[in-house]
């Protein structure tokens, strides 16, 4: 068997540099308007939250608080039974 030798450095794969642009921080749109509750039959603002293929974008990548995030998936889930929005992108 042979053995292998240590070349140092950090040992992990990809590189260390920064990135060429500065992110936009992200904000939770629904405090921003004063939202106390969210409606699944607003289906423009519904739509904003799911993917071309119907799932639910995450908090992290669109920066709404944790419980007006439980809201939206709630909303979003009313609207799929009630047949306002599709679950799939099949239809």
């Amino acid at each position: 068997m042979a053995i292998r030798e240590s070349r140092g450095g950090s040992g992990g794969g990809g590189s260390g540099g920064g990135s060429r642009f500065s992110r936009r921080k992200k904000f939770c749109r629904f405090t921003a308007e004063g939202v106390k509750q969210i409606d699944y039959k607003d289906l423009a603002v519904l739509k904003g939250y799911i993917t071309e293929t119907g799932k639910i974008v995450p908090s992290r990548i669109t920066g709404t608080k944790s419980f007006y995030q439980r809201q939206l998936a709630v909303a979003i889930k009313r609207s799929r039974f009630l047949a306002l929005l599709p679950y799939t992108d099949q239809h």
